[in-house]
This record gives structure tokens, C-alpha cells and sequence, in this order.
């Protein structure tokens, strides 16, 4: 599977977050506060990967409801941001279909925020060097490998290959 495309490319770049923290935590009193992303200059974005069957998904859906004019994928009934409990119970619905009672018991996937967690730890154990991971969520290699170092599993035989193969042995 071949990354051909990035987010940015299909949505366009909104170097721009509006994350849910609450009236008490917002200095206008609002539910979300408008902000730049984490660590960046103003106006600056990042490109992220995106995998072929999301990106069928996301063209897909702007075929069908284009972005609002504030440039939000999805949106609430009367336009503006969608209610955090709306998508909190579309996935809670979503994990409830897919997962078995187990599973949906367990942390997995609990919160939306864990596809991130999942993301990276893919990448990483997929063999993606940890500069790119790191370069592509945002972080530093020294918080990527903070958090995710404990994820990366299964790696020693290809690690000591790879080694093997640049010392020049058989």
C-alpha cells in the first residue's frame, strides 16, 4: 500500500486546532478555544501520511458535503463545531459493532484520541524510523520514544540482521 497523498492535499492546510477543554479552561468562556497547533509557528503545518482506503473515504464524503466555509470537515447541524458528544457517541457505537465484549471492555481504542497512539506505534513498529514518526505526529524523538518506545515489539531478529548486513557478515 502506497502513501500517494497527504491530509493536506485532500482537505487543504488549516494550521489551525480548536480542541474541547472546557468553559472553566477557555479565556472567552467558550467549550473550544481556537489556537495554533502544539510547537508551531503561526501558519505552519506539518504533512502527514495518509493510507490509500482513507483517502478513497475522505474524497468520497467532500464529493458528498463539502467542507464548511470555516473549512470544517464535519460539522454541526446548524454549521460550527460538531458537539464532542456527538462523535464521542459515534465511537463509542462504532467500538461497540467491532469489537468483541472483551475488547470494548478493555482500554482498546477507548478514546478517539487512542487511533493516534495506535497510529504511531504502527509506523514504528513497521520499521519507520523514529525521526519520521516523530517529524510526521509532531513531537520530538525524545517524547516519541518516551511514550512509544515501550510499543515497539517483535523487531530483534531484523535489528541483529540489519546490523549483521552492515558489518558486511553473511
Amino acid at each position: 500500500m502506497a502513501f500517494k497523498t497527504t491530509l493536506g492535499r485532500i482537505l487543504g492546510d488549516h494550521p489551525l486546532a480548536a480542541p474541547d477543554v472546557g468553559k472553566e479552561w477557555t479565556d472567552a468562556g467558550t467549550q473550544r478555544e481556537a489556537r495554533q497547533l502544539k510547537h508551531r509557528a503561526e501558519g505552519d503545518s506539518r504533512t502527514v501520511p495518509c493510507a490509500p482506503e482513507l483517502v478513497r473515504f475522505l474524497r468520497s464524503h467532500l464529493a458528498s458535503f463539502p467542507p464548511d466555509k470555516d473549512g470544517r470537515l464535519f460539522s454541526g447541524i446548524n454549521g460550527g463545531d460538531l458537539p464532542t458528544i456527538t462523535y464521542r457517541r459515534a465511537w463509542d457505537k462504532a467500538r461497540v459493532e467491532v469489537l468483541t465484549e472483551a475488547e470494548y471492555a478493555s482500554p482498546l481504542g477507548k478514546r478517539i484520541y487512542d487511533l493516534r497512539h495506535a497510529c504511531l506505534s504502527t509506523w514504528l513498529n513497521a520499521g519507520v524510523p523514529p525521526t519520521q514518526v516523530a517529524a510526521w505526529a509532531g513531537h520530538s524523538v525524545d517524547v516519541l520514544l518516551k511514550i512509544y518506545a515501550k510499543c515497539i515489539v517483535g523487531q530483534d531478529e531484523t535489528a541483529k540482521r540489519r546490523i549483521s548486513e552492515a558489518l558486511g557478515e553473511a
